[in-house]
């Protein structure tokens, strides 16, 4: 099957790029990696969980859109938590995006690889 790189490479702050793609589109679906509440600049946006998630959605939001797809597309996400005590205050922002008819999810509560990251999200999509 043919498959599309979409969103160009992921790079640091520092300039070094990371071996991953930002999303791939195979046939009808896209598999869009990992993220974190990183601004334009690669920088977290703060340091709560709210607003990172926001920032991250909005990251899945527009490499969505440069696949032709948007976020009603989504059919599973899967979310990495730094702090349990962080699902509510999540979920209050994940409804925001997804409203009445959320995607399939699963949860972790874990250590994140980038220091001072309180949440990573990644989202299949379904868009013929």
């Amino acid at each position: 099957m043919k498959h599309e790189i979409i969103g160009g490479a992921l790079t640091l702050p520092d300039g070094k790029a990371l071996p991953l793609s930002k999303a791939v589109r195979a046939g009808d679906f896209v598999f869009v990696s990992g993220q974190l509440g990183l601004n334009a600049q690669g920088r977290l946006v703060g340091e709560g969980v709210e607003a990172q998630a926001r920032q991250a959605l909005q990251n899945i939001a527009t490499i969505l859109a440069e696949a032709g797809a948007s976020l009603s597309h989504v059919v599973k996400a899967s979310v990495w938590l730094t702090d349990r005590g962080d699902f509510g205050l999540f979920n209050q922002v994940y409804v925001e995006y997804f409203g009445s008819h959320p995607p399939a999810r699963s949860m972790v509560v874990c250590e994140l690889v980038l220091l001072g990251a309180r949440v990573e999200i990644e989202v299949l999509a379904y868009a013929p």
